[in-house]
């Protein structure tokens, strides 16, 4: 594996799982160092556990004190910051007009709020270290589409879109890039859960029949695996990208087409 990210130094939060775990393998395999962040301290110590010059905490990023924490830790493990990917995010099955106060709240919390915190919180960093960084963030096709299973959550992902292209303009003068990614159907550990719920709502009656729906509209002919997303996130995290700022890379096998 080429070492393009030799000597980087990385954070991935929502590491313990799915995409965001199987980001901090690709970034070992490429060179980084990585900090392996999660809100479950047990999952995230067992993924660092199986890769190369990791570390892992706990966090929970809709904190700003936690997040911090997390930062410095990263810091004091290995010396600096040079990348983070605000990875961290939550969803849920619900149809628009069943969206409570509170559905809203908790996922914005998470999945926006977060997303501004970690962004701010990792800037202040490489601002202090001076030379500059790249911020990745994790959107959706539900960052360029509404649906109305999910309102809430894409409410959620059109907000990374946002703060991604606020924070590009705000931070290019400090060397500092803000990119996100945007996956499309992915088989992980958060699709099983919404699986479930589809069933559990009445929606779909089998397993995989949720998953499956939504995959038919797929140009590529499949859903995705974490091992289809991480080409690009290791791009946005090198120096190949570093005329890139302001963007929301599509990862969806063609299914949002803009």
């Amino acid at each position: 594996m080429a070492d393009e990210l030799k000597g980087k130094r990385a954070i991935v939060t929502g590491a313990g799982r799915g995409i965001g775990a199987e980001i901090a393998r690709d970034l070992s395999r490429r060179g980084a160092r990585v900090m392996v962040a999660d809100l479950n301290a047990d999952a995230a110590e067992k993924v660092a556990g199986g890769i190369e010059n990791a570390a892992a905490c706990a966090v929970d990023v809709s904190d700003r004190t936690s997040t911090r924490a997390m930062i410095d830790a990263t810091v004091d493990a290995f010396g600096g910051l040079d990348v983070i990917f605000n990875n961290a995010g939550i969803s849920q099955t619900c149809p628009f007009m069943d969206v409570t106060d509170e559905d809203f709240d908790r996922i914005m919390a998470v999945n926006g709020r977060g997303v501004l915190i970690g962004t701010q919180e990792a800037a202040r960093q490489m601002i202090a270290q001076g030379t500059g960084g790249k911020i990745i963030n994790t959107a959706s096709i539900a960052a360029k589409q509404g649906y109305p299973l999910f309102a809430h959550y894409c409410a959620s992902k059109f907000a990374v879109a946002a703060l991604t292209q606020a924070a590009a303009r705000a931070l290019a003068e400090h060397k500092i890039t803000v990119n996100c990614f945007g996956p499309g159907v992915v088989r992980t550990e958060l699709w099983e859960q919404l699986d479930r719920e589809f069933i559990e709502r009445g929606v779909t009656e089998k397993p995989d029949e949720a998953i499956d729906g939504f995959s038919e509209n797929i140009l590529l002919g499949r859903y995705s695996t974490p091992e289809d997303i991480v080409g690009v996130t290791s791009f946005l995290a090198s120096p190949a990208s570093d005329y890139i700022t302001g963007q929301t890379v599509m990862v969806d096998g063609g299914m949002v087409l803009i």
